[in-house]
């Protein structure tokens, strides 16, 4: 479970004025995106072809996830503030922990897919406050349960505000608001008044965790975190009516364990050598991951500033960064035998002089 530091709790029941909150819904876009690079990584070490299943399950979070980043942008929007996407530090540093002090002693590595860190890291990303079927783990993590919040808690406390704050009809220029197809329009959608932001940010909460006493969203989606014990546990999730829950683990979801790419962990581009030619073209396509993964932070930075049709020109970076990532995972990494290369999620120097202040 990933818990925050409560002072960031109380820092946004303090606001005073919706530009109090400003501060606190980059957190959280920031947030939403620092556990794109963990699962992409996971997804890419998958080879092509293999492995269908678990990877449709990533691959399905990860878009939630860019979801719910996009939503917190347009909220942060809608209140009259401006999301900050295109500065070296939106990537965090991995191995490392997530940004706002969450959970000190959980380290995100970008490794490759592995039943171990799904459940080691993936599953403590998206556990919920009250996982269903599953004890607590605040004993386990040495915590005192009453020094810490959830991330649950803290969307609550914004939502909190904002129904506080926040005239009927908020204050942010409505013509910020991104929405494209890629979603369903019941799950990004303009944000223009409270019941909007209301509603918008219910989504994001029950998404990750399902609802209190089920492990479906309200759309009938299985939440992230039961999506994840799926891949743990080798068995799809299902209703069933009759059983004491309602829901059991049975039908299996193969894996097989060949068929990931043995990428090293936490590959960052200077651990590349470029002596032999060889090693500077594939030192290159390291370079080109990061230039086009800061690409699209610039694209999405732009769409969430005052051009909201410039998604659909972030688009195909997406399939950009893939294909790259998938050659780079398929690539023996000069020096270590067994090792193939990683996906190095890094601000590009090629854009050091066009960052927003």
């Amino acid at each position: 479970m990933l818990l925050i530091n409560p002072t960031l709790i109380h820092g946004v029941k303090s606001s005073k004025k919706l530009p109090d909150l400003f501060m606190y819904l980059q957190k959280a876009i920031e947030l939403e995106h620092s556990t794109i690079p963990p699962y992409l990584t996971a997804m890419i070490s998958i080879k092509p072809g293999s492995n269908k299943e678990i990877n449709d399950v990533i691959h399905s979070v990860v878009i939630e996830e860019m979801l719910h980043m996009s939503i917190a942008a347009n909220i942060l929007n809608a209140i009259g503030g401006a999301p900050v996407i295109n500065k070296p530090g939106f990537i965090p540093v991995y191995p490392g922990p997530l940004p706002m002090g969450i959970n000190a002693s959980l380290i995100v590595h970008l490794e490759r897919f592995s039943k171990d860190v799904v459940h080691r890291t993936f599953m403590e990303i998206e556990e919920p406050e009250n996982p269903l079927n599953f004890p607590e783990r605040f004993k386990a993590m040495n915590l005192d349960v009453e020094e810490f919040a959830t991330i649950g808690q803290f969307y609550e406390a914004i939502k909190e505000m904002i129904i506080a704050l926040a005239p009927y009809v908020l204050p942010g220029d409505p013509g910020k608001q991104m929405t494209t197809p890629m979603f369903e329009s019941d799950e990004l959608f303009p944000i223009i008044t409270k019941e909007d932001a209301i509603k918008a940010i219910d989504v994001i909460i029950e998404q990750g965790e399902g609802t209190p006493d089920t492990p479906l969203t309200p759309e009938g989606e299985i939440a992230h975190y039961y999506r994840f014990k799926e891949i743990y546990l080798g068995k799809k999730l299902v209703y069933d009516p009759a059983s004491e829950k309602g829901w059991y683990y049975g039908p299996p979801i193969p894996f097989d364990e060949k068929a990931i790419f043995p990428i090293s962990k936490d590959t960052k581009i200077a651990d590349l050598p470029d002596g032999t030619q060889d090693e500077k073209e594939i030192k290159k396509m390291a370079e080109e991951f990061s230039y086009f993964y800061t690409k699209l932070l610039h694209g999405l930075h732009r769409t969430f500033n005052g051009e909201p049709g410039f998604i659909n020109n972030t688009m195909g970076l997406m399939y950009d960064i893939k294909l790259i990532g998938q050659k780079l995972a398929a690539t023996p990494f000069p020096g270590r035998p067994g090792e193939t290369v990683g996906t190095p999620f890094e601000f590009s120097n090629v854009f050091a002089g066009s960052v927003t202040k």
